[in-house]
């Protein structure tokens, strides 16, 4: 599936980042924010082809918001506080001028939103297998 094979080699991406490196410097500290909100929107757009191709009601169509709420609902989404902080983050990394405000975001994205990524990634490719084996 496209949208799920765009969101797992965006976050290969990511998860490449030197978090040492961003601490020093300000381009790449943008690139790795860049970055995680493109994975980001990947990610909650793969999240609603999976829960289509699963017929759950809620998925057709909606913010990402409501997306990540079907699929917490259903269990595809374990973790609904760091998603609703990933999206709050996502939201407000546009306009963050603080240099505390996105150090705090460098270390939301390497210590928690990598690992909610990495999990969704890997409930998806299973929940594409069942879709594949019905």
């Amino acid at each position: 599936m496209k949208k799920l094979d765009n969101f797992a080699n965006c976050l290969d991406i990511l998860k490449q980042a030197d978090f040492d490196l961003a601490d020093s410097n300000d381009i790449y500290r943008m690139g790795v924010s860049v970055q995680f909100n493109l994975t980001f929107e990947l990610a909650w757009k793969a999240l609603q082809e999976v829960l289509r191709m699963h017929g759950v009601e809620g998925a057709e169509t909606g913010s990402p918001r409501e997306i990540l709420q079907v699929g917490y609902k259903v269990g595809f989404v374990n973790d609904s506080s760091v998603w609703l902080l990933m999206l709050k983050k996502r939201n407000t990394s546009i306009h963050i001028y603080n240099e505390e405000e996105i150090d705090e975001l460098i270390v939301f994205i390497r210590d928690s939103f990598i690992p909610a990524f990495t999990e969704l990634e890997e409930t998806l490719q299973e929940k594409l297998i069942e879709v594949d084996e019905w």
